[in-house]
């Protein structure tokens, strides 16, 4: 198990969606983190007091989670004296990128020296079967969306947490780094061998109480170019019985695709809900979560209501207006 509580490792992110790792455990288990390291060149942060090593140490922390989500998941060598230094201070160290702490040398002998552990997320841990495609009991959602990085997991989260206010059966299925890193379980659906990734996720999604829900994670886009194989593996292998739909309307292009323009929410809807209702005929979309963070106050709630009249059903903002409407939406099916 990873020990908490964590110091939260910035280290030189771009930007501030490069910091989305820490950015959501700051976000939804803010009792797991005392505090951020940044690099000078680090252009991101998640609000909480920056620290050094011994002041996070003196502060209880520990294990150092390296928080960000780089464009190929690499450690990057300029991280390498503050990762070295956590060690030798007594840190465990965690990490989700596709680039292992395992497989560093330096990194090891560290650990090794100091009596440290280091910690994979991204590592599948049980041998997955290929997907079968039987009908389970249950009902389940999953969030899929315009793009990477516009508020799946977020919403997946707020879901579940509304659901559990309101004592509904409900369970968040972790399916990426940050979302294992949260919960403490779930799927590193982008490390799976692809033969297995539908079968991953039926593993993730066993036959349940009727009534309970899993809320499922959301990966990648069906139009990322880069990413939509994680996304079709769990349209096929979580058998949807609900899909919601996410989006960020400020974006120029597809994250890390200048070339390629975002979908309509019309065109992610039709051909998500295509697919999904090849696994299960019965699928939904039953509303759509739009990410206004970098929008006015009176801006993002025209927009939400403009999309609702367009499109017919709920659009909200989990964090700025709460995801009543997509569940009151979910406990009707």
């Amino acid at each position: 198990m990873i020990e908490t509580p964590y110091l939260l490792f910035l280290g030189d992110a771009p930007d501030q969606l490069a910091a989305k790792v820490a950015q959501g455990i700051r976000d939804w288990r803010p009792e797991n983190a005392v505090g951020q390291f940044r690099l000078p060149e680090c252009k991101a942060t998640v609000g909480l007091t920056d620290m050094t090593l011994a002041e996070a140490k003196a502060a209880g922390a520990k294990t150092l989670v390296i928080g960000v989500a780089n464009r190929g998941g690499v450690i990057s060598q300029a991280w390498k004296e503050v990762l070295i230094q956590a060690l030798a201070e007594g840190f465990d160290l965690a990490s989700g990128l596709h680039n292992l702490l395992r497989n560093e040398p330096d990194l090891v002998m560290a650990a090794k020296a100091n009596g440290r552990m280091l910690h994979d997320v991204r590592i599948p841990s049980v041998q997955y079967p290929i997907a079968n495609g039987v009908k389970r009991t249950g009902k389940r959602m999953l969030a899929v969306g315009t793009d990477c990085s516009v508020g799946k997991m977020y919403t997946a989260l707020a879901v579940d947490e509304e659901m559990r206010k309101r004592g509904m059966k409900s369970s968040f299925r972790a399916t990426g780094q940050t979302g294992i890193l949260i919960t403490g379980d779930g799927v590193p659906l982008d490390a799976v061998i692809a033969d297995f990734m539908a079968g991953s996720i039926e593993y993730l999604t066993p036959d349940n109480d009727p009534d309970h829900w899993d809320i499922i994670e959301g990966q990648g886009s069906l139009f990322h170019v880069s990413y939509s194989g994680v996304t079709l593996a769990l349209i096929h292998g979580g058998q949807p019985d609900a899909l919601v739909v996410c989006h960020e309307p400020t974006r120029p292009h597809m994250r890390g695709l200048p070339g390629y323009q975002l979908p309509t929410l019309e065109a992610v809807r039709d051909t998500a809900l295509h697919l999904a209702q090849v696994a299960n005929p019965a699928c939904q979309v039953v509303g759509y979560a739009i990410n206004t963070y970098s929008m006015a106050e009176d801006e993002a709630l025209a927009y939400l209501k403009a999309t609702e009249d367009r499109l017919g059903l709920p659009a909200v903002d989990p964090l700025r207006t709460g995801t009543a409407p997509l569940v009151d939406a979910l406990a009707a099916l």
